[in-house]
């Protein structure tokens, strides 16, 4: 069964399917017993998600739930797990100026009992809540936080994206790589801009570049809405590139007056946050043209065309697929890492993600299924994940993860150019 409620209201959020929650079993409390593993002796797993409906990160929301979604129906429709289907609950997180919206689904997740929350999106987010949820017993899987200082956070907080460091790394040295040696860097003050910005402004700085605009003290604030002296101060500055490190409420705003001042916007490089498809109608569009050769990086593999086509039988309105491989990856790692655990508790989940993941070796499977019948065999598995990222390391974060170079065409709308692939560093 797959519920739907923001801080305890009902809210109809797009690409939810109705799936029966069927009677369930008797419990194990041994987490990771080997006897247990596979024998079916769990209760079923319940997993809450916030995720944003509401929000300046709302356009990642839809895939993210039908990541999550999918995999539950995937799930489910092999058996369920512990001889009953997997139960989700989504709630809405909204963004970091909306505190509140995520506190209270927190709680509300927490009075409903859940095992897992995948979520949150937006990492100042997750850090307003990671305490409570992790202090539950509750484990976190974010498919898209990034900032640095979550690494390591909790045994109870994993994520399926990269920190900033991969992000940042291919970031940097794709504008270096396009002969920039100035760079001009719009970042917002929050958590995820500035953490993203001291890497690139690290690989730039170590190129032999320098950040003329864009460093620590130089930051905009997250409710700004007029950017003509903020564009002004930028382009004074001097840069042969621009990188945007905002969100989507704020990105429009900006190329628009980026536009209006004379800046070159194939010399303009967007992030996770603000990559979209702007398209050229509509409260976000542009006139055709205006963001032709402009280039973005999105962490993730590229999710190929038959997958693409299962989360579009999730929710056939999507329109691009940021984080939904990502999703779709903390949902499969919670339930395969309750099933080697044999129970469904929070406890017994963390303390098998990391064997699950692959981090001690395995047989490598993909798809519940396959993974699922080699756990029941009693045999280790390494999970592969639809995303690309490697093994969970020592902090919980994905080891490798591959990050996406995208470009934009004369619709303002982006494809997919080719990947990076980088490490993750620890400590």
């Amino acid at each position: 069964m797959i519920r739907s409620t923001r801080a305890g209201r009902a809210l109809a959020v797009a690409g939810v399917v109705a799936l029966a929650l069927t009677a369930c079993a008797g419990g194990s409390d041994d987490a990771g017993d080997d006897e247990t593993a596979g024998t079916g002796g769990g209760e079923p797993l319940l997993i809450g998600t916030i995720l944003p409906v509401t929000g300046s990160l709302a356009q990642l929301g839809p895939p993210e739930i039908a990541g999550v979604d999918l995999a539950v129906k995937e799930i489910n429709d092999a058996g369920g797990l512990f001889g009953a289907d997997v139960e989700v609950e989504h709630t809405d997180s909204s963004d970091a100026q909306n505190a509140s919206v995520a506190t209270a689904s927190a709680q509300q997740l927490i009075s409903s009992g859940v095992s897992a929350i995948i979520g949150a999106a937006s990492s100042s987010v997750t850090k307003n809540i990671v305490d409570d949820i992790t202090g539950a017993g509750i484990v976190q899987v974010s498919p898209a936080n990034t900032a640095t200082d979550l690494s390591g956070y909790s045994d109870f907080y994993f994520r399926t994206a990269p920190p900033d460091t991969v992000q940042g790394d291919v970031l940097g040295n794709l504008i270096v790589s396009d002969g920039a040696s100035n760079v001009g860097i719009l970042v917002f003050n929050d958590s995820y801009g500035t953490s993203l910005r001291d890497v690139v402004e690290g690989v730039v700085d170590e190129a032999g570049g320098s950040v003329v605009y864009g460093t620590s003290g130089q930051e905009f604030d997250p409710a700004e809405t007029n950017f003509a002296t903020i564009v002004a101060d930028a382009i004074s500055s001097g840069p042969d590139a621009l990188a945007i490190l905002a969100f989507t409420d704020q990105t429009p705003s900006i190329v628009r007056e980026l536009v209006a001042q004379g800046w070159d916007m194939s010399k303009t490089y967007f992030v996770d946050g603000n990559l979209q498809n702007f398209g050229v109608d509509g409260d976000v569009g542009f006139p055709a043209g205006t963001l032709e050769n402009a280039q973005g990086t999105l962490p993730g593999a590229y999710p190929s065309e038959e997958f693409q086509a299962r989360m579009l039988e999730i929710d056939p309105d999507l329109k691009d697929y940021s984080y939904g491989p990502e999703s779709y990856d903390a949902t499969m790692l919670v339930a395969l890492a309750a099933l080697k655990g044999g129970a469904s508790d929070g406890a017994t989940i963390q303390a098998n993600m990391a064997a699950v993941s692959g981090a001690d070796g395995g047989t490598e499977c993909t798809g519940w299924e396959e993974c699922k019948a080699l756990i029941e065999d009693g045999e280790d598995i390494a999970y592969q994940a639809v995303s690309g990222v490697g093994p969970f390391n020592e902090a919980n974060d994905p080891s490798s993860a591959f990050i996406g170079i995208y470009q934009f065409g004369p619709e303002n709308t982006y494809t997919f150019n080719r990947s990076e692939e980088g490490e993750v560093p620890q400590g």
